[in-house]
Order: C-alpha cells, then structure tokens, then sequence
C-alpha cells in the first residue's frame, strides 16, 4: 500500500478473529440488522397508525425509534460487506462521513430522552397544564433541536478534521468513531476542547436534567395517590432502562477512546455492543407500554370474527 494511499484511506483492524468465522458472522449480523429494522419499524408504524398513540411520549419514542433505523443502516451495510471483504477500507472522507452519522444520532438519543423526561414531568407533576405546554409545535421544537444540536456540533468537529494531517491508517474497531483521533500526526487541543463541549451540551446535561425531573416525579408521586404512583413507574421505567444502556455505552466508548495504551482485540470486538443497542427500544417499549403492546398483539394474533 502506497503512501498516496495510506493518506486517503483508512483500513479496520478489528476484523481479524472475524475472518476465520467470516460466514457465520455475516449471518448473524444480518439476522440482527433485519431484526432492528422489522422491529424498529413495526414501533413507528404502529404509533403512525393508531390515533390514541399520538401523544407527545408515543412520538418521542417513535423518534427514537427511527433514530435506531438510521443508526443501524449507517453501520450495518459497510460491515456486512467488510465481513466478507479480504481488505477492510474506507475512504477517509467517508469514514468522516459515516462518524459525523454515528455520533450526531447516537447523541441525539440523549437529547430524545430530555424531552420525554420533560414530557414526564409535565404530565405527572403538572397533568392540567399538559395539553397546553405539549402542543404540536413544542413537540417540533424539541425534536428539531434534538437531532440539529448533535448535528451542528458533530459538523464543526468533522471540519476541524476533515483537514488534519493523518500519520495512521490502521483504525481499531469495525467503524470509523473517535478513534480517528489517534490517526492525526499532531493531537489538537481544540478538537479536544470542542469534544468536551459536545459532551456536556449532548450528554451531560440532558442527563443531569432527566435525574432532576425524575426526582421531581418520584418525590410528587411518592406523596399521590396509587393509580399516579402506577403511571409514574410505567412510563417512566422503560425510559430509565434506555437511559441507562444509552450512558453505558456513552461512557464505554469515551473511555475506550481515551485510554491511552492499546485495547486488545476482544475488548475492540466487545465495542461492538452498540450494534445491539438499537434492539433494545422496540423490546423495552414494545413489552413494557402498555397501549403499544396492546396494539403489537392485536396486529400479530388478531382476532377472528365468529
């Protein structure tokens, strides 16, 4: 490989154990990225569908859900092909590309939650006043500024590098994310200041802020009535369980990035837990809310007339 291309292509190292098993894997990750998308879309089109699902936390969750759509088909195709590829590359402008995707949605799930957890609140806490705080255009609003607000930040970040100096072409892991850093000649402390203001403004504190309305609802609902305390833990259970994943993996990666010294193999394999993640929105909110399961069991076992 030439130093031209060296320069304008980046090549994954996180396929070598994949290679042996190439067939196998190529299945599996298919079945799954089919999965996510079946079950993913079957969510959104049953919140389309169904009139008594839009509500402002029907529609969150069906914006999450697509996120997941968008997500998995930025990731899944370029792997499914790598897998059965001898040479795994990617064009250094398309790996930009395919990190500014990645991050700019995996982000905006946070800011997705924010919005629910606000939504919470409001309808636990403030029930009379829901209708007129959770109009049409506030729900808008607040899903426009959850997918621009990781995207303007994310663009900013790809600009900044789109023009640095590349001293690497081997990446760890199966997709282009922050490890594109450790690719740079010369580490930039303004790439880091930015990444440290994307963090806080993209996860922090929407986090920060979803653990203030929850404390807020537990602290009201605590003090209600039982039918308010049920609705709190329905509701708000299965987006504690995805907030949970979303930091989880949040805090994996970032650290993982960070650490200085090489990740072994497995542990790169063990990044790949993210392509799992999408799974888990239609089977947290298809099983635990209770009108979308009601709604998912009458389109799989409808019932026959006599």
């Amino acid at each position: 490989m030439d130093d031209n291309f060296n320069a304008t292509h980046i090549t994954f190292d996180g396929y070598v154990q994949v290679q042996k098993y190439r067939y196998l894997y190529f299945l599996m990750m298919f079945t799954l990225y089919v999965l996510i998308i079946c079950s993913n879309s079957t969510i959104v089109y049953l919140i389309w569908i169904h009139r008594n699902l839009h509500e402002p936390m029907y529609i969150f969750i069906a914006a999450l859900s697509t996120n997941s759509i968008l997500f998995s088909s930025v990731i899944y195709p370029k792997i499914l092909v790598d897998v059965l590829s001898e040479r795994q590359i990617i064009p250094y402008s398309a790996c930009l590309f395919q990190w500014f995707l990645c991050y700019s949605l995996g982000l905006s799930d946070f800011l997705i939650l924010a919005a629910m957890a606000y939504d919470r609140y409001v309808s636990i806490c403030k029930p009379l006043q829901h209708p007129l705080i959770m109009k049409k255009s506030t729900i808008t609003a607040l899903l426009l500024s959850a997918w621009l607000v990781p995207a303007c930040h994310m663009l900013i970040t790809v600009a900044l590098s789109a023009d640095r100096k590349l001293c690497s072409s081997i990446m760890k892991g199966m997709y282009c994310s922050n490890s594109i850093y450790k690719l740079h000649c010369v580490s930039s402390r303004l790439l880091s200041v930015f990444g440290v203001i994307t963090l806080v403004n993209s996860v922090i504190f929407p986090v920060l802020f979803i653990l203030f309305t929850y404390t807020r609802i537990i602290k009201i609902s605590y003090k209600s009535s039982g039918d308010v305390r049920k609705k709190a833990a329905e509701t708000c259970v299965p987006h504690l369980l995805i907030l949970i994943s979303c930091t989880t993996l949040a805090v994996y990666e970032t650290t993982t990035v960070r650490v200085k010294s090489d990740v072994s193999k497995t542990t790169r394999l063990n990044l790949q837990a993210a392509l799992y993640h999408p799974l888990l929105n239609p089977i947290i909110y298809g099983l635990k809310m209770k009108e979308i399961f009601k709604h998912l069991k009458a389109m799989m076992c409808p019932v026959k007339p006599n």
